[in-house]
């Protein structure tokens, strides 16, 4: 069997210069993802949300959003039969995202878990996609995915009271968020390989459909889910709607137009929208190091836009 190096269609294919309107499409949905924060620390205060129902309310929101813009869009549930597998898969990414993501923040803090999950993605993909997608990682790329982790890394890097969690719970955490940052880099492996014969919107939404189905039974472990709908429902109507299935629309049209890898730097603006919000809107204090790696990010977005390559 050739390998898709040799392919020539493919390899002209991979050579050819991403848009920077796809480019614009991802780092808006990571602009989106970046609100996700500030939005859960507002239910968590007013209608004590737990985490795995926020998860699984988002997921039904946004997989019930894109169902419906699906069906009024003229022949719009195009898969190629290949994909639907992947979509299987691709949704039990999401699912698997959302259930390791959020107790790992309750093990270790957020801020190692945004550190391990946000910057092993980037690097999961970087690493994955020469194999699986025949990428071909330039220097600039390589050297923005740097920049880009470094500057995450000095933007949630932990305070120093975060070594008085217990090591078992904190190695645990560390451990989830790396499984959340492994789950999300194979669903965008996977929607990569999907986009070459299907379109992106029916493809998200029925991903998000199969991981709302698969993350449902969490509810049974969450205390008075109906209660804490009735008091959330506003901010889950915005997480559900914009940050999940607004943003991963964007996303997944932008990402047919990018490679995986650059993707993944991109959405490196995730974390910087959240530090953001968090100075502006919660009186968090962003030090000389943080001002660096917002820096660091800016530096490695830029990169990305000169060099299309």
């Amino acid at each position: 069997m050739p390998r898709p190096g040799y392919d020539r269609g493919m390899h002209r294919a991979r050579q050819a210069p991403w848009t920077v309107g796809g480019l614009i499409l991802i780092a808006l949905a990571a602009i989106f993802w970046g609100t996700s924060g500030s939005v859960m620390t507002v239910l968590a205060e007013r209608a004590s949300a737990s985490p795995l129902l926020v998860g699984v309310a988002r997921l039904w929101l946004a997989a019930i959003l894109l169902l419906l813009a699906t069906s009024v869009t003229p022949g719009s549930f195009a898969i190629a039969p290949g994909d639907r597998w992947r979509c299987v898969a691709m949704g039990a990414c999401m699912a698997g995202y959302q259930a390791a993501y959020f107790p790992a923040v309750m093990l270790s803090g957020i801020a190692i878990v945004v550190l391990v999950a946000i910057c092993s993605a980037p690097l999961a993909i970087a690493a994955l996609a020469p194999w699986l997608l025949g990428e071909r990682l330039t220097r600039p790329v390589r050297v923005a995915l740097g920049l880009g982790v470094i500057g995450t890394a000095l933007l949630v890097a932990a305070p120093s009271g975060s070594s008085s969690a217990p090591s078992v719970r904190f190695l645990a955490g560390a451990l989830l968020a790396l499984v959340a940052g492994l789950a999300y880099a194979l669903y965008v492996l996977l929607a990569k390989v999907s986009l070459r014969r299907s379109t992106p919107l029916p493809m998200t939404a029925l991903t998000f459909t199969i991981g709302a189905l698969l993350l449902t039974p969490a509810l049974l472990w969450t205390e008075a889910p109906l209660a804490q709908l009735a008091l959330g429902w506003p901010w889950l109507l915005y997480l559900g709607g914009v940050a999940t299935a607004g943003a991963y629309a964007i996303y997944t049209v932008g990402l047919r137009h990018v490679p995986a890898s650059v993707a993944g730097v991109t959405t490196l603006l995730e974390p910087l929208t959240a530090t953001i919000l968090g100075v502006t809107l919660f009186d968090e204090r962003l030090g000389a190091g943080g001002g660096l790696g917002a820096l660091l990010l800016v530096t490695a977005l830029g990169l990305l836009i000169i060099d299309r390559r």
